[in-house]
């Protein structure tokens, strides 16, 4: 999988969809007074960044811990993204943020940063990523900060976004990056299975 900045910072802002979860946001934030939402937003969007930079400065660190192979992770890897995917190709409304509670509190981590934003697919991502290519930590870190600023720029203008695009060309565009990373969660399998192939010759 090429990991040039852009092409990681694609496929990171595919994984986190900032645009498909705007409806999930929105829902979130529905009981949060105007005024503090753009407070809000940020303080996710940052409580996800460190997540998901511990996951990827600790990916080598980890995967010797649960000795664990490139390959395996690949293949994990790929299977978790394949799910990501079909689960934005034909979304299940009803079970992403666990309900509609009109007494909920402000949300603080959870489900904004975790799982949202900073999801199981994103972390397994950034794990691979550090342990795939341990000597560009620092562009990968690049790329992080894209796509959290990405993320939260989209979240800051959700209401107007939906509101210019309607729900069913958010829904439309969700369903185009699903096919985007079924293609990338592909490749990432085969890359694994493959790779394990020559190991073992």
């Amino acid at each position: 999988m090429d990991s040039t900045f852009l092409s990681t910072t694609i496929l990171l802002v595919l994984i986190t969809d900032p645009l498909g979860n705007i409806p999930f946001f929105i829902s979130a934030l529905k009981n949060v007074r105007p005024e503090r939402r753009r407070r809000v937003v940020l303080r996710e969007c940052l409580i996800a960044f460190a997540a998901l930079l511990v996951f990827l400065l600790a990916g080598r660190p980890i995967l010797r811990v649960l000795h664990l192979s490139d390959q395996a992770l690949r293949v994990g890897g790929g299977v978790v993204l394949l799910l990501i995917a079909i689960r934005m190709i034909f979304p299940d409304h009803g079970s992403r943020l666990g309900g509609d509670d009109a007494e909920a509190p402000e949300p603080f981590i959870v489900p904004l940063a975790i799982p949202l934003i900073a999801g199981p697919s994103a972390m397994a991502t950034v794990l691979l990523m550090s342990s795939q290519n341990p000597g560009k930590l620092l562009s990968l870190t690049g790329s992080l900060t894209v796509t959290i600023a990405t993320t939260a720029v989209v979240f800051l203008a959700s209401t107007r976004i939906q509101k210019v695009l309607g729900e069913q060309a958010i829904t439309a565009l969700e369903r185009l990056m699903g096919l985007v990373l079924t293609t990338i969660s592909v490749e990432m399998l085969l890359g694994g299975v493959s790779s394990y192939i020559r190991q073992v010759k």
